[in-house]
């Protein structure tokens, strides 16, 4: 493999926090501080920086004014990228770019996020999203606010397409629970079992609370480049990369959440080179825990109808044939959009992951999953 593959070679993680902490634009800052100083870079060698935000926090949300915020100068590559869940996916796509056509040397890519305040929970903030005209407006008039209800509805068709039932959804959970305690940084690390899940209230029948990812305070950044010169030599080097945009219309006679995902990593695994077979690790976009079943099967990693089994199983945990989603995830982790899981495969990649280190893990898949399975974003990422 070339050393002058573009590459992570440097990880930013701030704290996350489940209660009021930090602006979007201060957190993103430092996750970039972290990102530099894990890579041995210094802030005068970035020419690039991507940057993602929530669209659930339109106030105070970071774009292109995070250069300045932040202490950037003469920038060679500068731009603030929104799709949603696949936004981050998106981004390291676009440093790819810039990397391979010599427009820039060093890309920052960073997400961050604020939705906890001190008046109003996250839940209110991310259920105003998404506007008050037009279909969101109709919607929101009938009392579906924000995502739960609606992936409620999602689930609901997939419990009732595949012959699901409510263990499948609590398989997950405990799976990410499990995965989870071994992570310092997972904002939820209380052991968790069958009886724990079921006590949790349902929100949006058949979701219960424990279904739901749990938003919080924080940011991640990333500095890729292609230069064997800069950066920490754990180089987690970009594969591949594929993407898939279904643009579903919901309207009669039509699927309305499952389908056109695949393809994406069908083109992430082809230009690396590799199959299912080869990844080591999974680390799936799992906003709730049908997520994870419906892209198992939609992805190709099981046969329609089996991804239940497999949770059941124990497939997807500690120990199991099919790792995913080894921080915890969204669900028991913490929710930063696509940036959970690129920055546990980039710990799992660099064999950093400590009590929760899948043996000898060597490749990768990382999957964004933006607006109701509206577009899907997918990388394929090896260890150097």
């Amino acid at each position: 493999m070339s050393t002058r593959e573009p590459a992570i070679v440097g990880l930013g993680v701030t704290a996350m926090s489940t209660a009021p902490a930090g602006e979007a634009s201060v957190l993103a800052a430092e996750a970039i501080a972290a990102a530099l100083a894990d890579a041995g870079v210094a802030r005068s060698e970035v020419d690039g920086l991507l940057v993602g935000s929530s669209q659930g926090v339109r106030p105070d949300r970071v774009g292109v004014q995070l250069a300045a915020q932040a202490g950037f100068g003469d920038l060679r590559l500068l731009e603030h990228v929104e799709i949603k869940g696949a936004t981050t996916v998106a981004m390291v796509e676009r440093a790819v770019l810039a990397l391979r056509s010599g427009t820039a040397r060093a890309v920052l890519c960073v997400f961050a996020d604020a939705p906890i305040r001190a008046r109003g929970g996250a839940g209110s903030t991310y259920a105003h999203s998404g506007g008050v005209s037009g279909v969101r407006g109709l919607e929101r008039a009938s009392g579906v606010l924000g995502s739960v209800p609606t992936y409620a509805l999602l689930a609901a068709r997939w419990l009732h397409v595949t012959g699901g039932a409510a263990e499948d959804l609590c398989a997950v959970a405990l799976g990410a629970r499990a995965w989870a305690l071994g992570n310092p940084a997972a904002v939820q690390r209380t052991p968790l079992d069958a009886d724990g899940y079921l006590a949790s209230p349902l929100v949006a029948a058949p979701l219960r609370r424990l279904d739901c990812a749990r938003p919080v305070n924080g940011a991640v950044a990333v500095l890729l480049t292609a230069d064997p010169a800069l950066g920490d030599p754990r180089r987690v080097v970009v594969r591949g990369s594929g993407r898939a945009h279904p643009v579903r219309r919901r309207r009669a006679g039509a699927e309305s959440w499952f389908g056109g995902g695949r393809p994406a990593v069908d083109a992430a695994l082809a230009e690396a080179g590799m199959v299912r077979a080869d990844l080591d690790v999974l680390e799936l976009y799992d906003p709730f825990t049908v997520v994870t079943l419906a892209l198992l099967e939609e992805y190709g990693f099981c046969a329609p109808g089996e991804a239940g089994a497999l949770a059941r199983g124990g497939a997807l945990g500690p120990g199991g044939e099919l790792p995913t989603n080894t921080g915890g995830g969204q669900l028991s982790g913490f929710y930063l959009q696509g940036m959970t899981p690129l920055a546990e495969a980039v710990v799992q990649l660099r064999g950093a992951g400590g009590d929760r280190q899948v043996p000898d893990a060597a490749t990768a898949l990382v999957g964004g999953l933006g607006g109701r399975s509206d577009h899907h974003a997918c990388l394929v990422l090896e260890a150097a």
